[in-house]
């Protein structure tokens, strides 16, 4: 591209000054429907040079007569070189001399120019492919800061996206452990009163080990046994081509500016309150971008009746363990709810054994709290004795209480061997 004064000259077919990837990607994106004035910002060419090649034809011929171009012979090696993950002048430059070829990294990144440039095109002229109903459900997490009760607070949401219908479930979060990607996906199961085909997800440690370029993708074990659990084929995007799985991109984003524009809310359950109604009165009935339909229209035409049924089936978290740290007001979190322990243990590490009913909190060889699960989130559950222990300042050590029971207590209840 030349310059005359700082304004810019347009390229004339015929003139040496465009090559063949320069111009094929000319008609490339004219084929994909964009306009003269959109090709020329997004390959940096004047709107002019755009115009004079699109009405010249693919028929043209591409470059002057005299063109020199040492790295013709080596454009192939180049182009699978990049295909790789190879982005670096510098890098082909040391390889082409390990060649035998020595050139300048100027001419290097002269010719590596095509590529960065297809490279862009390729990431925002994605395909967005529809899927079948039931086919597919896309998972990802967002984060944003909002004030809880006046305080700034992180927090993070869960989104999930039904590929066919659009109709997304979403939930807060405070963290992005695996067990919070796998409550988030069973709690959208539950939403959606179904079992999709498909989940489509990045690359998060919690869930893909590793994902090679070329080569078999290596999902996290616990994740695998997780998907076995409910029948789904798990499926991973591209390595820094999330935008594959976009439809989620774009919930995520929706779900942070639109459900989450307010940024003030009272406390947690203030905040997961807003978000079910909004997932009800604003994010089903809107008329989607893509669609032109409204998700719960979609959902409820094809979607439903495609996905899975539940079936009663039991969660995959049905019976696990968990180490917790007692807090000063003598209690331990479990998914977002708290339960009290005995008083004396404030500050202690103990063995909580998580079941589909039963919340059952164990120190050094010894049942100490049972609860059972509660119903929603944010709850507060107390067995009264523990807090009569803390009214009347007992100390909980040589009193005949909870922490003293042996497991053998519990073996006519529960069955099996003390251990």
């Amino acid at each position: 591209m030349g310059r005359n004064r700082g304004k810019l000259v347009p390229w004339i077919p015929g003139d040496g000054m465009l090559n063949s990837e320069e111009a094929g990607q000319v008609f490339a994106l004219r084929k994909l429907g964009w306009g003269m004035r959109r090709i020329a910002a997004e390959l940096g060419m004047a709107r002019n040079t755009v115009k004079a090649w699109l009405e010249a034809g693919p028929e043209r011929r591409y470059g002057g007569p005299n063109r020199i171009a040492a790295l013709d012979a080596h454009q192939d090696w180049m182009r699978e070189r990049w295909r790789v993950g190879v982005r670096n002048g510098d890098v082909f430059r040391q390889e082409l001399l390990a060649k035998g070829v020595r050139v300048s990294l100027r001419t290097v990144e002269r010719a590596l120019c095509p590529l960065r440039r297809g490279q862009v095109v390729a990431d925002k002229a994605t395909l967005r492919f529809e899927t079948p109903p039931g086919k597919q459900m896309q998972i990802d997490f967002g984060e944003k800061w909002l004030f809880i009760g006046g305080v700034p607070q992180k927090r993070f949401v869960f989104v999930a996206t039904l590929g066919h219908s659009r109709r997304e479930y979403a939930e807060i979060c405070f963290g992005l452990r695996q067990r919070d990607w796998i409550l988030g996906i069973e709690h959208a199961f539950s939403y959606f009163s179904g079992v999709p085909e498909e989940l489509l997800v990045d690359n998060p440690k919690s869930l893909v080990l590793s994902h090679p370029r070329s080569g078999k993708v290596q999902f996290h074990p616990e994740f695998l046994a997780f998907c076995q659990h409910w029948g789904l084929r798990p499926r991973a995007c591209q390595p820094y081509r999330a935008r594959t799985k976009g439809k989620v991109e774009s919930g995520v984003g929706y779900v942070k500016g639109n459900a989450m524009g307010g940024l003030e809310f009272e406390n947690d359950a203030a905040l997961d309150r807003h978000l079910a109604r909004w997932l009800r009165e604003v994010a089903d009935v809107r008329i989607h971008g893509t669609t032109f339909e409204r998700p719960i229209d979609r959902f409820e035409a094809a979607e439903h009746m495609a996905l899975r049924p539940l079936q009663n089936q039991p969660s995959y978290l049905k019976s696990r363990w968990e180490e917790r740290k007692v807090a000063s007001d003598f209690r331990v979190d479990i998914d977002t709810n708290r339960y009290s322990v005995p008083p004396g243990l404030v500050g202690e590490v103990v063995d909580v054994l998580i079941e589909q009913d039963l919340i059952q909190v164990h120190f050094q060889d010894r049942i100490v709290a049972e609860h059972g699960v509660a119903v929603g989130r944010h709850q507060v559950v107390e067995d009264p004795g523990h807090v009569l222990t803390f009214v009347n300042g007992c100390a909980w050590i040589g009193r005949p209480n909870e922490i003293e029971r042996p497991l053998s207590a519990y073996e006519e209840v529960v069955g099996g061997e003390s251990w």
